[in-house]
């Protein structure tokens, strides 16, 4: 059974940092790329960061890039989101995504998800 799940959301003040877990199970960690994403109330889910199996290789949003970094750990079937100098902006509830396959079937699996607020 495909498990994702986020840890390490919370309350934090403007310009302060969290570092966000996602713990998988149940498929091939190392053969998928992995991606958080984020739904703020009212509006669609975006993508923040994004990495590939092996890691070798990083994609970020434009008003993340700079504050936020993505890492995972194939040994520990994690990846990571480090977020530094938050702001409200940031505040949504933020998602793990895998994603692979083979070019005639994709598999993709999403956490629940977990609440970021940025506020003072």
């Amino acid at each position: 059974q495909v498990q994702l799940v986020e840890s390490g959301g919370g309350l934090v003040q403007p310009g302060g940092s969290l570092r966000l877990s996602c713990a998988a199970s149940g498929f091939i960690f190392s053969r998928y790329a992995m991606s958080w994403h984020r739904q703020a109330p009212g509006k669609e889910r975006e993508l923040v960061a994004s990495i590939t199996g092996t890691g070798g290789s990083t994609n970020y949003a434009d008003s993340m890039e700079g504050r936020f970094t993505i890492s995972r750990d194939n040994a520990q079937n994690t990846v990571y989101l480090q977020m530094d100098s938050l702001k409200p902006e940031d505040t949504a509830v933020y998602y793990c995504n895998a994603r692979g396959g083979t070019t005639i079937v994709q598999y993709v699996y999403w956490g629940r998800g977990t609440q970021v607020t940025v506020s003072s």
